[in-house]
């Protein structure tokens, strides 16, 4: 064997789980999708793709495995959620479990949260920074994220958004290097088999 073997990529994956969370519901609806609350989703909080149990793992990515590595050196879920500190608690235990690390702000009840957009931001923006990865999977579909994307790939990083079809910025989608929806996949993992 030579000298040179062949390097993958350090990649992490950011998620505007709150936005992802109200697309979800969106999409399950108009497709005859019964969401089941439960480790994979809370109403109005999060949702997940149950085949998927470990966030760090990219086999849902569908990006070249030879390029990257099989697992995320971070995933990072961003969202709000309504209730106590006891609430807030449990919402980061449950995303946790499922291999993310979490930040759940506290939601009025009137409007959403806006630290979820600021606080994915920086993170994205400061671990491009710090040379922490040189792919990046983004599951977010807000043309907010656009100025972000492009800042990023300034740094020389590689971006794969992934989003639903329903909610994607399509300005969003032709900034990223790579796009991949989420359609098929969240259909395979919350419809039940047979139907």
């Amino acid at each position: 064997m030579g000298i040179y073997t062949s390097i993958r990529y350090r990649w992490m994956l950011f998620v505007d789980g709150e936005n992802l969370t109200l697309r979800a519901q969106e999409f399950a609806k108009e497709n005859s999708v019964d969401l089941v609350e439960g480790p994979f989703y809370m109403r109005d909080v999060f949702v997940w793709m149950p085949q998927f149990e470990r966030a760090t793992a990219g086999a849902y990515m569908n990006f070249p495995s030879s390029l990257v590595n099989p697992h995320a050196i971070r995933a990072h879920y961003y969202t709000s959620a309504q209730g106590d500190d006891v609430k807030l608690r449990e919402v980061n235990e449950t995303l946790r479990k499922l291999g993310f690390e979490p930040k759940v702000f506290k939601k009025s009840p009137k409007r959403k949260s806006k630290g979820i957009d600021i606080s994915l931001s920086t993170d994205f923006l400061s671990h491009a920074f710090l040379n922490n990865y040189d792919f990046v999977a983004l599951i977010a579909g807000d043309a907010d994220y656009l100025p972000l994307i492009e800042e990023v790939k300034r740094l020389g990083k590689i971006v794969y958004l992934t989003f639903l079809s329903c909610g994607l910025s399509q300005n969003l989608r032709l900034a990223a290097d790579w796009f991949g929806s989420l359609d098929e996949l969240f259909l395979k993992g919350w419809k039940p088999q047979g139907k």
